[in-house]
């Protein structure tokens, strides 16, 4: 990788992307480094750095907050001068103990998430993790930032001191002060101190009767204020105390003071590496911001492709209102020649792909979709812009010249080369023979050549030069504007009279122009307008060919749905039809029970039985059939075609309604057997819905247990006989009800005491409705739910009537 020059990064405005970088960051140390962010030396570096900023972006997507770097500060020249014995300031103490737990916490948050932020532990676990000085300062200290009597036993011990002196001093001084024969020599009723010093204000005139010491006196000198000779000795034991608090206080700050200054080093490089951390989270927003991905990286002579590309300044300041372009140069692609109107987007595309090269050699990722491909460029250069000097009397053509001579001193293999209007302010024809001279030596020495023109001659060497590729940004001739649009394979017109009439010339100037250019227009130029007059024709064809594909979608689609809603119809139809009928027999059936239970008040039962069991039968069918036509309704009607062609199979997997989804494990003549997990039961096959696209799962049946453990059950009785247990988990409710009905009915006739009704737990509706049936039945003398052998709540134990 070779360094890039100061004229590069000018050029396409290096700076801006930086400051954007640097503006996401959350710590001064971290400011500072995204500011003076180098370029990677090499791919390695680039990759680790696209890698730390994908999975702090993965985080922020996540939690949405990042890492938590508040309160990391810089502490460079606070820890230089503690390390070399200096005294810290309570401030900077407290100051520095804040950073302390800030790297702490900041440590914590990433080992706790080590699983998802492996690379940025590698940094995190190398930051300080001892908090024990931190707390040390913390207790040292007051909310107010002073030293607590707690921060040292002496401390403590001398401040208790310098309290019960001045309590002394001040009760001698109010003493004093209620003293009559000393009151009359003072100026006021009052004390007060100087230097230090407890002080009367004495009269001038009674010095001699107050005998002490001098230590002011007021402008006029009629008052002297005086400390009283009672109280010099005490005053200096004051003193003397008050130096011996102060000298502690030094040493305790001295002492927390070359604590941290121990720890320079450690701390350092903590704040160091959060301030990559913080560098790495902020790559991580303004790849966020950019809509932003890492490209996959190939070598400088592969093909490359850049998807939905943007500028990414144009990205930072518009977001998704700047239009996206496909950028896809294959490896015989050397030259690309970038054609089309002014104002058309020309030299966005060429600074865009610039300042993408740049960001992944800085390790940052660029505002194309994440299937984008893009080389690491050993070095780009570029011409863009004027340059003129008067100073240096460079014109513009001249230091044009002269930076294309640099770029010829620099170019290689791995080099990007970048020229905006290549040769244009000169004589057309020779400034397009010195511009294919150049392209040619160019990419004859390695480098890939990106450029803009307005040259005829220049547009054509995509159609006559192996290795130059045309491409033209669009231009929409009924607006009369640019589209932005890039599009490979063709050479643009410059559009310049029509973007002249956009800007308010004279139409009388712009129509003018137009006949001279059409007089005087080459053959090259013919050619591209009766190209873009054909484009402009097929594509106005197309616009028609896919409004009519969508009238005859649209006509389509409603006669679907039309068909659809018939068959819907007829369904419900249908349905309400069987309804009618099941309310017919469920009326019919509440007649017969009346019969039923007179009946059984009678001698014989069984024939009572008899008569409800064909009557249930009937409604039995009748709800089957009721079942079978809602679920197939409730079906798409693509699946109800399908199934009206598949036949039952074994291992299909098939709706059954009323219970569910099941699958067929045997077909006996006109019925099948199916399984609902453990529960199997028989269905006539026309009662099935096959259910196309569904593979029948495979289910584990129990095993059955050992046969001392089945004797051991029927010993402690928690085994009851078959006929004594119904089964009705899976069942609709209105089935259950009926099945425990019937199954009541049977074990009541042939003088059973008790039953189990096994229900499950499940959403609850069958145990209540069970509950509310028991209840109104007139041969259950009491029910409960069973123990726990007995099912618990998923089982209740019904005792008949004797």
């Amino acid at each position: 990788m070779r360094p890039l020059s100061a004229k590069v990064l000018s050029d396409l405005h290096w700076a801006e992307i930086i400051q954007a970088l640097a503006a996401r960051t959350r710590t001064e140390p971290g400011h500072r480094r995204a500011l003076a962010r180098p370029f990677c030396s090499c791919r390695e570096d680039v990759e680790r750095a696209l890698a730390e900023s994908d999975e702090l972006g993965r985080l922020l997507r996540e939690e949405g907050d990042g890492l938590p770097l508040g309160g990391v500060l810089d502490m460079g020249p606070m820890l230089e001068h503690a390390a070399k014995g200096g005294l810290l300031e309570p401030g900077d103490l407290l100051s520095a103990a804040s950073v302390l737990r800030s790297l702490v916490r900041l440590r914590d948050f990433v080992e706790a998430r080590q699983a998802r932020l492996p690379l940025a532990w590698t940094r995190a676990e190398h930051l300080v993790a001892d908090t024990t000085l931190a707390r040390t300062i913390e207790r040292s200290f007051d909310a107010g930032g002073a030293l607590v009597d707690d921060a040292s036993p002496r401390l403590g011990e001398l401040r208790g001191r310098v309290r019960g002196l001045t309590k002394s001093i001040q009760a001698r001084l109010d003493s004093l002060l209620h003293d009559p024969a000393f009151t009359p020599h003072l100026r006021d009723g009052y004390y007060s101190l100087r230097n230090d010093r407890y002080v009367f204000p004495v009269l001038a005139s009674s010095r001699s009767a107050v005998p002490g010491i001098v230590h002011n006196a007021s402008q006029s000198g009629q008052t002297l204020f005086v400390e009283p000779s009672q109280l010099v000795t005490i005053g200096n034991d004051l003193a003397i105390a008050q130096s011996m608090v102060a000298e502690e206080e030094r040493r305790i700050l001295q002492d927390l003071s070359m604590r941290l200054g121990a720890k320079q080093a450690e701390l350092d490089d903590s704040i160091a590496a959060a301030a990559e951390l913080d560098e790495h989270e902020a790559s991580a927003r303004l790849a966020l911001d950019l809509g932003a991905s890492a490209p996959h990286i190939v070598d400088a002579t592969a093909p490359f492709r850049l998807l939905a590309m943007r500028h990414p300044l144009l990205a930072l300041k518009k977001g998704d209102r700047v239009v996206a372009n496909d950028l896809d140069l294959d490896e015989r692609a050397r030259v690309l020649v970038i054609s089309g109107p002014n104002a058309g987007g020309k030299t966005v595309t060429l600074t865009g792909l610039g300042l993408c090269a740049l960001m992944l050699r800085a390790g940052l990722a660029i505002p194309a979709e994440r299937d984008s491909s893009l080389p690491l460029f050993v070095d780009v250069e570029s011409a863009i812009g004027d340059d003129q000097d008067l100073d240096r009397d460079l014109s513009t053509f001249s230091a044009h010249l002269s930076a294309l001579r640099d770029i010829g001193a620099a170019v290689g293999p791995g080099s990007l080369v970048l020229i905006d209007e290549l040769a244009a302010d000169t004589d057309p024809r020779e400034g397009a023979a010195l511009a294919l001279a150049i392209l040619e030596d160019f990419s004859s020495r390695g480098g890939r050549v990106v450029i803009t023109t307005h040259l005829e001659e220049l547009k054509a060497l995509g159609l006559t030069h192996p290795g130059f590729v045309n491409a033209r940004v669009g231009f929409d001739p009924q607006k009369l504007s640019p589209t932005y649009r890039l599009k490979f394979g063709e050479a643009g017109t410059s559009s310049a009279i029509e973007i002249a009439r956009r800007m308010g010339l004279p139409e009388s100037v712009c129509r003018r122009a137009r006949e001279t250019l059409e007089s005087r227009q080459g053959p090259l130029g013919q050619a591209l307008d009766a190209l873009d007059k054909t484009r402009r024709e097929l594509s106005q064809t197309q616009q028609a060919l896919a409004a009519e594909r969508r009238q005859v979608e649209a006509a389509l689609s409603q006669l679907k749905a039309a068909h659809a809603l018939v068959q819907e119809k007829a369904h419900a139809i249908e349905i309400e039809e069987r309804a009618r009928l099941v309310g017919d027999l469920e009326k019919a059936r509440d007649e017969v029970r009346e019969v039923i239970r007179a009946l059984q008040a009678a001698p014989s039962p069984r024939a009572a039985n008899q008569v409800r069991e064909r009557l249930d039968e009937v409604l039995k069918k009748e709800a089957h059939a009721l079942d079978f036509k809602r679920a197939e309704a409730a079906l798409p009607a693509a699946s109800r075609a399908a199934m009206a062609h598949r036949p039952i199979e074994p291992g299909m997997c098939v709706q059954v309604p009323g219970l569910g989804e099941a699958v067929v494990l045997a077909l006996e003549g006109n019925e099948a057997v199916v399984s609902l997990g453990a529960l199997k039961v028989r269905r006539r096959r026309d009662e099935l819905l096959a259910l196309p696209g569904k593979a029948a799962a495979k289910r584990d049946f129990p095993k059955s247990q050992p046969r001392d453990k089945k004797l051991e059950k029927m010993r402690a009785g928690a085994i009851e006989a078959p006929d004594s247990r119904l089964d009705l988990r899976g069942t609709r409710v209105d089935e259950g009800i009926r099945a425990a009905e019937a199954f009541l009915d049977k074990n009541f006739s042939e003088g059973r005491l008790s039953v189990t009704i096994v229900h499950g737990h499940g959403t609850g509706a069958l145990r209540q409705a069970l509950g509310d049936y028991l209840s109104a039945s007139p041969y259950v003398a009491s029910f409960r739910f069973g123990d726990e052998r007995e099912g618990g709540t998923g089982a209740t134990i019904v005792t008949f009537k004797s």
